[in-house]
């Protein structure tokens, strides 16, 4: 049962992610599609558009990069230990 909370709680959170990759490529989009009152394309005027882009996508990769080094951790509970057996005391 807990392996099912713990798929859920991925499936979340990579959809949080997802969310966040999606609203940076929005807002580059709209970066590059940006016109001026003129309706020529204007670069320069978009700036606020791309820092939100650059933004939001370094926080879509931190969050990536924080539950896929999350679920790429050693389970504990499989580990196996390898223990010597007591020494035998001789009789010398």
């Amino acid at each position: 049962m807990s392996h099912e909370i713990g798929h859920k709680n991925v499936f979340w959170k990579t959809s949080g992610v997802v969310v966040i990759a999606l609203v940076a490529v929005w807002q580059f989009y709209v970066f590059v599609m940006f016109k001026n009152a003129a309706g020529v394309s204007d670069l320069q005027g978009g700036k606020a558009h791309l820092w939100w882009a650059i933004s939001f996508g370094v926080i879509a990769f931190i969050g990536a990069f924080l539950i896929l080094s999350t679920s790429m951790q050693y389970d504990r509970r499989s580990e196996m230990h390898i223990t010597s057996p007591p020494a035998s005391k001789s009789l010398l």
